[in-house]
């Protein structure tokens, strides 16, 4: 394997597949994967998905439903994914355990993020750092799979955004957060960071 490659394992790679095949159907999939030249990823993911082959993905989505929309979409997705990705890895991490549950939702927060990120940093070449201040949690994306060699004006990992977002609103029973990316290495800064307030909006 080329160093300089890095994977998405096949698990997590058909979690985002399920994601978007629910927000814009399988052949909206099958356009979007043709679109990006991605087509031996129909019919196989068990190699993995490399950041590359992931952020022309996303890439595609902008093509194909222009910036904005494919923002939407790409959102949407991520939401979808969090459903999947929870079936896929829940129990193993014990997010689903009755205990985890009944934290304080200061400390599902807390814990929470800690036991994502490990998921990211153990089980994917993404590299996820977390940090705390007093009201929001800071999401450091430092080696991301959504914007892999690309270069844009604004934040572009809109995927990471809608699964922090989905995952937010399950820990919390149903809660919204304001869930928003502050820096991008697709627009030049050092890391991606998605920024979470830590106290719900509703």
């Amino acid at each position: 394997m080329n160093p300089e490659t890095y994977y998405y394992p096949s698990k997590m790679g058909r979690t985002i597949f399920l994601g978007m095949e629910e927000v814009i159907g399988k052949s909206g999939v099958d356009a979007i994967l043709r679109l990006a030249g991605l087509e031996h990823l129909l019919e196989n993911v068990d190699q993995g998905v490399s950041f590359e082959e992931v952020s022309r993905l996303q890439s595609a989505l902008e093509q194909a439903y222009g910036p904005r929309g494919g923002r939407g979409l790409a959102l949407r997705t991520g939401r979808s994914c969090f459903k999947y990705g929870l079936k896929e890895y829940g129990s193993m991490l014990g997010l689903t355990e009755m205990a985890f549950r009944l934290l304080p939702l200061s400390t599902k927060l807390h814990r929470g993020a800690m036991i994502f990120a490990d998921l990211f940093n153990k089980h994917t070449d993404q590299r996820v750092k977390v940090e705390e201040t007093e009201n929001k949690l800071l999401w450091h994306i430092e080696r991301c799979p959504l914007c892999w060699q690309r270069d844009a004006e604004e934040p572009v990992c809109h995927l990471a955004v809608g699964l922090l977002q989905e995952s937010l609103y399950w820990l919390s029973g149903g809660k919204v957060f304001r869930v928003e990316e502050t820096a991008c290495i697709a627009r030049g800064d050092r890391f991606c960071t998605i920024t979470i307030d830590k106290t719900p909006l509703s």
